[in-house]
C-alpha cells in the first residue's frame, strides 16, 4: 500500500509540474484524470478479447460494458463540465467488440481531455447543473475521476479473477 500510494504522489506530482503556475487547480485534477485514464487504458488493452464478455456474477455488468460505461462518463460529464450539457453516446449499448469499446475510450477520454485544455481555474470556479444540483465545473470533473476509480476497481477484480496482473500492480520498470 505505501507503494502504491508513493507513486500516486510521484505521478501527480509530475503532472503537476507542466502547468502548476497557470492554474493549479485544474492541472491538479488533470494529474488524477491522467492516472486513471492510463489504467483504464491499459486495462482494456490487457484483457483478451473473448474475456470482454466475463462477468464473476449474474447482475453485474460484463467487462466490456464496464470499460465502454467508463467511456459513456467521459462524455456525459465532462459534457457537463464543458457548457452544462450531458453528451449521450450510448458506447454500453452500441459497443460490442474490443476495437470498439477501446475506440469509445479513446474517444471518451480525448473529449474531456479537450476540457481540461480550455479550463482555467477562475472558469473550473463557475458552476453547472449537475442532476438537479449547482456544482462547479472542476467538482463535476473530480466526479469524473472518481467514478472511473470506482470502476477500476471493478476492473481490477475482473482482471485478477482471469489470473491477469492489473496495471497499477505491474512491477515499475
Amino acid at each position: 500500500m505505501r507503494k502504491l500510494f508513493g507513486l500516486l504522489l510521484l505521478s501527480v506530482a509530475a503532472a503537476l509540474g507542466q502547468s502548476m503556475t497557470d492554474n493549479p487547480q485544474v492541472a491538479s485534477s488533470k494529474a488524477f484524470f491522467e492516472q486513471i485514464k492510463g489504467n483504464v487504458l491499459k486495462s482494456a488493452d490487457k484483457m483478451p478479447e473473448d474475456k470482454f464478455s466475463f462477468k464473476p456474477a449474474d447482475g453485474v455488468r460484463t467487462y466490456g460494458q464496464l470499460l465502454a460505461h467508463i467511456a459513456d462518463a467521459q462524455f456525459l460529464l465532462c459534457g457537463i463540465a464543458k457548457d452544462g450539457k450531458q453528451q449521450m453516446k450510448g458506447i454500453e449499448k452500441s459497443a460490442h467488440s474490443k476495437a470498439e469499446i477501446v475506440k469509445g475510450l479513446n474517444d471518451g477520454f480525448g473529449y474531456c481531455e479537450s476540457v481540461y485544455s480550455t479550463l482555467t481555474d477562475a472558469e473550473s470556479a463557475s458552476t453547472v447543473s449537475w442532476f438537479g444540483q449547482q456544482r462547479t465545473k472542476l467538482t463535476v470533473l473530480d466526479f469524473n475521476i472518481a467514478h472511473a476509480f470506482e470502476h477500476y476497481g471493478n476492473l481490477v477484480t475482473y482482471m485478477r479473477i482471469n489470473g491477469i496482473v492489473p496495471p497499477s500492480s505491474e512491477p515499475r520498470k
